[in-house]
This record gives structure tokens, sequence and C-alpha cells, in this order.
């Protein structure tokens, strides 16, 4: 039983790579957006904005939720080739297969949220290259494990949606009102210590304004959040989403 589990999610997990290895528009376009951020933000921001008490905007600051929004966006659109292989009959004859659909949904989650933490050390890296200093090689190790923590949660959410949505168009309507609000409420363009009581509401509702920070305490050294209380809901959310995602999937009807 427990062999034929890993190999379930082995198996899909293989699959997931190969077709993000395959398929490098995704990669280049994954990786375009957060160094726009980066780059052209970055100098327009630290140009243009003085923090309260003197000093200017320190580009380092972008890039823990420049992470966190590449980990966000490939983790929630992984969910789409359940959509895709819905469509096109692969999933029908995976699933007349004798292993538990939750096993397949967790092959797929570690496949999608492999290819975010892959994403998301590119960007470290390049942020790196770019002048943004880490404080050591043991909080660069630890924020490649955050990543993986807050993408299992969030592919957890893709695979839910994308079991109760049919169509590739639905799918991303639904991704894109989700993502933008989560990317703005969660730190990763200002500090959220300053904000008025009302938006601070929705922001410590955010789960990725966890990830952002927990990334930002190991890759920089401080955090707005304690690290400890991060990783409490972290663990948490990727657990919820999951068990969620798990569910819905092992009801969907091919």
């Amino acid at each position: 039983m427990v062999k034929k589990a890993f190999n379930t999610v082995y198996t899909m997990w293989l699959r997931e790579m190969l077709r993000f290895w395959r398929s490098k528009s995704r990669i280049i376009g994954a990786l375009a957006t957060p160094l726009f951020f980066l780059v052209i933000l970055g100098a327009g921001f630290s140009s243009s904005f003085q923090l309260r008490g003197g000093g200017t905007f320190n580009t380092s600051y972008l890039a823990p939720g420049l992470i966190g929004m590449a980990v966000l966006f490939t983790s929630l659109m992984g969910g789409v080739s359940i959509i895709w292989d819905r469509e096109f009959g692969f999933l029908k004859e995976i699933l007349i297969a004798p292993v538990s659909r939750f096993f397949v949904a967790l092959g797929k989650a570690v496949g999608g949220v492999t290819t975010a933490m892959i994403q998301g050390v590119l960007i470290m890296i390049i942020a790196w290259l770019i002048g943004v200093g880490y404080v050591s090689i043991l909080g660069v190790l630890a924020s490649i494990v955050i990543m993986f923590i807050s993408g299992i949660g969030f592919i957890g959410l893709g695979i839910a949606l994308a079991s109760k949505i049919d169509s590739h168009e639905g799918f991303q309507m639904v991704t894109s009102f989700l993502t933008f609000p989560l990317v703005l409420l969660s730190g990763a363009f200002f500090p959220i210590s300053n904000l008025p009581t009302w938006l601070l509401v929705f922001v410590y509702a955010n789960p990725l304004t966890y990830g952002v920070e927990a990334i930002r305490w190991c890759l920089l050294g401080n955090s707005a959040i304690p690290i400890s209380l991060c990783i409490i809901v972290l663990l948490l959310f990727a657990f919820a989403m999951i068990a969620l995602g798990g569910k819905l999937f092992g009801k969907m009807r091919v």
C-alpha cells in the first residue's frame, strides 16, 4: 500500500516536472513579471520615496515579496493542469486505476510546488546578482523551506478550485481575482506596520502575508510578524488547503 502510494505520487510529480521543463515560455513568463518589479519598481521606489525618519527605500525589501508572489502565481496556476488533463482524457485514465485519488492530487501538488520553488530560487539568485544581500546561507536554505510550505497551501487551493471549475477561462478569471488582492495585501511592496487598522484586518487574514514575512525574516533578518507565528499559520494553511484540495479532487466528476 505504501509503495503504491509512493509510486502514484512520484509518477504525478515526474509528469509535472516534464511538463514544466518542456514549457520554456512558462518559465520565462513566470520570471519576467517579478524581475520587472524588482528592477524597475525597485529603482522607481528608491528614487521617489523616503521612509519615515529619513532614509531612502531599499530595493532589498522587495525581494522577499517578489519571491512570495512568484510562489503564489505558480502554485495557484498548477491547478490548471487538472483542467487540461480532464479535457484531454488523461485524468479519467488515471482515476480508474486502483489508487487513491488523494495520492494523485498529492503528486500533482508536490509537482506544482516544486516548480514554484524552482522559480522562487531563480528570483532569489537574480536578486542576489543585482545587489540584494542575504544574512546567511542558513537563512537562504530556510527560505526555501518556507517556499515549500507556502506553495503547498496555495497549490492545494488551486487544486480545490480546479476540481470545481470546468473551463480554463473560468479558472483564469477566479485566480486573477484572487492573486492581485493577495499580493497587494501581503506587504510585498510596502511595510505593514504603519497601515490603518481597517486595512490590517485584511493583511493579517491573508496567508501570503505570513509567507512573505517569513521569507523576509530568513533572507534579511527582520519581519513585521514573529517568525514563529508565521510558521504556525503557514503550516495550518498548508494542511487545511491540501486536505480541502484532496477532498474536492476525490469528489470530482470526470
